[in-house]
């Protein structure tokens, strides 16, 4: 069967594959342009576990959310160029709207669930690998579900995504609690939700900076001065205790409380973080290939 620009082109825009590719996997087939598209499939699914070993520190936040069910992803490119590519854009939302249709518990379950095109996510990951290039892994999805009022937050880059649900308070003071986050990375929700073995060692550093004079003060002092640094460290790495970026005469817990609200609980993912980035030295490699 003749090979045609415009069989070639049909199956481009249905697999997103090269031209030569797509040429060579309709002569392989005989024309059948069904036969063509499952054996370029396979190919990608392949090239994806060629890739799989590649460092992927690069990537977006996708976000989903509809009442009080949202969800965050985390999807993974080896550089940024692919990040901000509109395909691996258009990837990471579509991942998204099926982690939070479809209720996954993870990430492995999500890997299964079918998107509008009939192919499962872990499928079209693979295609996405084959047409952009790079390895591509769908790293984390956090969420919230529940009944309460989520406020959600992604940055512009996408490369920070943040979930908060807020019991009372309101939409808006939501959305601005998840820029908080965003901004301020606090550790805990809580001063009651900071650990006691923190504390202990705060405590510990504390009086071992305080000179031999402020030591010998009376135990009751002594405890005020220490109770008081302690506070103010609690305050820091606390979402309550931090000075609300949206109003800074105001804590988070003041602004929270005035609007009737109760932070339950929030997520924050930043792409790649805890990932050991590789650090090319391009004048090196340069340098070596001359050499050669």
């Amino acid at each position: 069967m003749e090979i045609t620009a415009s069989l070639v082109k049909e199956l481009r825009e249905r697999t997103g594959a090269g031209m030569m590719e797509c040429k060579k996997a309709l002569s392989e087939t005989n024309g059948d342009i069904d036969a063509a598209a499952e054996a370029l499939r396979k190919s990608g699914a392949a090239k994806a576990d060629k890739k799989a070993d590649r460092v992927t520190a690069e990537g977006r936040v996708g976000v989903a959310s509809n009442g009080g069910k949202a969800v965050l992803v985390e999807v993974n490119s080896e550089t940024d160029f692919v990040a901000n590519d509109v395909n691996f854009k258009a990837f990471v939302d579509a991942v998204a709207a099926a982690a939070l249709a479809s209720g996954a518990a993870d990430v492995e379950a999500l890997k299964a669930v079918k998107l509008a095109s009939g192919e499962t996510v872990e499928e079209t990951r693979a295609t996405a690998i084959q047409k952009l290039g790079e390895n591509i892994q769908i790293r984390r999805l956090v969420k919230i579900d529940g009944n309460n009022t989520v406020g959600t937050y992604v940055h512009s880059n996408g490369k920070i995504g943040v979930l908060v649900e807020l019991a009372g308070g309101n939409a808006e003071l939501a959305s601005g609690l998840a820029m908080h986050v965003a901004a301020m990375n606090p550790p805990h929700n809580k001063a009651a939700d900071v650990p006691a073995d923190f504390v202990a060692k705060e405590k510990e550093i504390e009086l071992a900076k305080m000179t031999d004079k402020d030591k010998a003060k009376p135990a009751d002092i002594l405890e005020k001065i220490i109770s008081g640094k302690i506070n103010k460290i609690i305050s820091e790495v606390t979402l309550y205790g931090q000075s609300y970026v949206l109003d800074n005469d105001k804590t988070v817990e003041q602004a929270v409380k005035a609007a009737g609200g109760d932070v339950v609980g929030f997520q924050r993912l930043a792409v790649g973080e805890g990932i050991e980035k590789v650090v090319e030295d391009y004048a090196a490699e340069v340098a070596k290939a001359m050499q050669v």
